[in-house]
C-alpha cells in the first residue's frame, strides 16, 4: 500500500522538485541564487550526490518502530529517491519544517515525550545550518544536509502523529503474549478490547498534504483522562512521577472504547481495585477482588445485560483441574460445600465416591455448587458477553474486601456492594421489585408487602427464590481498565495505585527510548 502511494506522489513531485534541479534559472532572468534561499549554495545541489546520500540513510536505518519503517519504506520505494524529498526544493526549505519544529519542541514534553527520540535536536542543527548558510564553516555539504534534514523531518513526522493518535504500543501484542498457561497450553489473552490498527499509510500521505502541521497539532488525544493526565505531568517535577504519568497517558493513546465523561456506566480499574458505578448526579464506589498473578482478570469492554440471583455455580474446568481433583471421592467435603456432579450428556445425577479425577478431568462431567447461602458466588451475578466466562458477582468470603491487596480470584470481579450495584443498575425499578430482589438475597425488606411474605413464610426452605432473573435495560457499558495513575470517578482526584501486574514496567520497556 505504501509502495503504490508513493507513485502517486511521483509525478506532482518530479515537476516540482526533480525538474527545478537540473534547471538552473526559471521564469525571470534574477539569478537563481538571488531567488532561492540557499543563495549560492543552490548551485552545488546535485541530484545525483542527493540520491546517494538517501541512499545512505536507508541502508543506515536500523530502527524498528513501524513508524520509521513505514517512512523507510516509502522512500524506498519511490521511482526516485528525490521524488520522495518532503520537505525541500531548490527555492529552499519549507516554512512548515520550522513550524514543525517549535510544535514538537513544545508538545514533546508536555506529552511525557524525549525529544532527542524525535529527532528534535538534529532537525534543529540542521535548520540552523540552512538558515544561516554556515554549510563551509560546518564542513557538511549541501547535499549532505538536505537529504538528511528531509528524512529526519518525515520520521518524526509519522512517528509522532501515528503514535499520539493509535499509541506507539501495541497493548494486544504485547499483553496477549505475556502468560503462558502451561495448563491450557496457550498464552492468557488479557487484553480483548477492539482496538484499532495503526494507519501508517494515512500519515505517509499526510507528509504530502496542504493542511499537514494542523494534522500534526490535532494529533493529541482530547479524552478528559489524557487531559488531567497531561495537567499533572505539566507540574510534575520528578523523574519516577513523569514516567508514570508518561505510561498511563499511552494507556489513553490507543483507540478502543474508553470511559468517557458524563457517561452512565460501570468502571472496574484493575490497580485501584476499585468499581466505580457513574450515574449521571452520582457515583457509587465500592472495592473489588480481582485475578491473581497467575489469573490477571482480562481488560475488556462489554455491556452488563442481566442479573441472575442465588444462581449455582458451575465450576469452570480449568478450576476443576486446580481446586477439586484432589478432593476426588470425597462426598462429605462435597456435601460440606454443597457441591454436586452431573453427567452432561444424561443430565443424570452423580454419585461423588463413583467418579474417578480421570472422569472429572474429561470434560464430560458438570461440577456445580447450589446457590444461596455459602455459594462462591454469592446472592447475585451481574452478566455480561465476554471471551472468558467471567463475571462481577458476590462472595461468601466478604472478609476479603478488608484486605489491603485483593488480588486472588481465578480471574472473576467480586464486588463490595452487590445489592447497591444491583439498584444502580435497575433505576427505574418499583419498590416491590427492589423488595423482592432484598429477600432473595436474604436483606430485610423494607415494604410492608415484603415485610408481610417474610412472616407468611417463616417455614419456608430458604434462599427465597421470589426473583432469580433480572433484564438490566438499557444495558449499562463495563469498561475493565488498568490505570495506575486515574482521576477517582467520584471526588476527581487524581490517584495512584500500585501495579499489581507488572503492565506498567512492561509498557515502559518498550517505551524507554521514547521517553522523557
Amino acid at each position: 500500500m505504501i509502495r503504490n502511494a508513493s507513485k502517486k506522489f511521483c509525478h506532482v513531485v518530479q515537476v516540482l522538485f526533480v525538474t527545478g534541479i537540473v534547471s538552473a534559472c526559471v521564469g525571470s532572468g534574477q539569478p537563481e541564487g538571488e531567488r532561492s534561499a540557499f543563495g549560492r549554495y543552490v548551485y552545488d545541489i546535485d541530484s545525483l550526490q542527493l540520491r546517494h546520500a538517501y541512499d545512505s540513510l536507508l541502508r543506515a536505518d536500523t530502527s524498528s518502530w513501524m513508524a520509521d519503517i513505514s517512512v523507510k519504506e516509502y522512500y524506498q520505494t519511490a521511482d526516485d529517491r528525490l521524488q520522495a524529498s518532503r520537505w525541500f526544493d531548490r527555492s529552499g526549505v519549507s516554512a512548515d519544517a520550522d513550524s514543525m519544529l517549535a510544535v514538537l519542541r513544545r508538545e514533546l514534553p508536555r506529552n511525557g515525550l524525549d525529544t532527542t527520540a524525535f529527532g528534535v535536536p538534529r532537525i534543529a542543527e540542521y535548520l540552523d545550518i540552512v538558515h544561516r548558510l554556515t554549510f563551509d564553516s560546518v564542513g557538511l555539504s549541501i547535499n549532505h544536509v538536505l537529504p538528511r534534514l528531509d528524512y529526519l523531518l518525515s520520521k518524526s513526522f509519522v512517528r509522532y502523529t501515528i503514535g499520539q493518535r493509535y499509541g506507539f504500543t501495541r497493548p494486544d501484542k504485547l499483553l496477549n503474549r505475556l502468560n503462558y498457561r502451561e495448563d491450557q497450553h496457550a498464552y492468557a489473552q488479557l487484553f480483548d478490547y477492539a482496538i484499532e490498527k495503526p494507519d501508517y499509510l494515512k500519515g505517509i500521505k499526510q507528509l504530502d498534504a496542504s493542511d499537514r502541521l494542523d494534522y500534526l497539532k490535532q494529533s493529541q488525544p482530547s479524552g478528559y483522562v489524557y487531559q488531567r493526565l497531561q495537567q499533572q505531568l505539566e507540574k510534575s517535577e520528578r523523574q519516577e512521577e513523569i514516567r508514570l504519568l508518561a505510561v498511563n497517558m499511552e494507556r489513553c493513546r490507543w483507540r478502543m472504547s474508553h470511559p468517557q465523561d458524563n457517561q452512565r456506566m460501570v468502571v472496574v480499574n484493575l490497580p485501584a481495585q476499585q468499581l466505580w458505578a457513574v450515574g449521571a448526579d452520582s457515583v457509587l464506589e465500592m472495592r473489588i477482588c480481582c485475578g491473581a498473578t497467575n489469573h490477571n482478570t482480562p481488560l475488556l469492554h462489554s455491556n452488563i445485560s442481566y442479573m441472575q440471583v442465588n444462581p449455582d455455580w458451575l465450576i469452570p474446568q480449568n478450576i476443576v483441574k486446580t481446586d477439586f481433583l484432589h478432593h476426588q471421592g470425597d462426598s462429605a467435603w462435597f456435601a460440606r460445600h454443597r457441591y454436586y456432579i452431573v453427567d452432561r450428556q444424561t443430565g443424570d445425577t452423580l454419585r461423588v465416591s463413583a467418579v474417578s479425577a480421570e472422569e472429572m478431568s474429561s470434560g464430560k462431567l458438570r461440577i456445580g455448587q447450589k446457590g444461596g447461602a455459602g455459594n462462591a458466588l454469592g446472592r447475585i451475578v451481574f452478566r455480561f458477553k465476554n471471551n472468558f466466562d467471567i463475571y462481577l458477582h458476590d462472595t461468601n468470603m466478604r472478609g476479603a474486601f478488608s484486605n489491603e491487596r485483593r488480588t486472588l480470584s481465578h480471574g472473576c470481579i467480586r464486588v463490595q456492594k452487590p445489592f447497591e450495584l444491583a439498584c444502580f443498575l435497575l433505576p427505574e425499578a418499583d419498590e416491590w421489585t427492589i423488595d423482592r430482589l432484598r429477600i432473595s438475597m436474604d436483606l430485610r425488606p423494607e415494604t410492608e408487602r415484603g415485610m408481610q411474605y417474610i412472616r407468611n413464610h417463616q417455614d419456608s426452605e430458604r434462599p427465597f427464590r421470589l426473583m432469580t432473573y433480572q433484564g438490566v435495560s438499557p444495558h449499562v457499558p463495563l469498561y475493565i481498565v488498568y490505570y495506575t495513575v486515574y482521576p477517582n470517578p467520584r471526588t476527581g482526584v487524581l490517584e495512584t495505585w500500585k501495579d499489581i501486574y507488572g503492565y506498567d514496567n512492561l509498557l515502559i520497556s518498550q517505551m524507554k527510548s521514547l521517553l522523557r
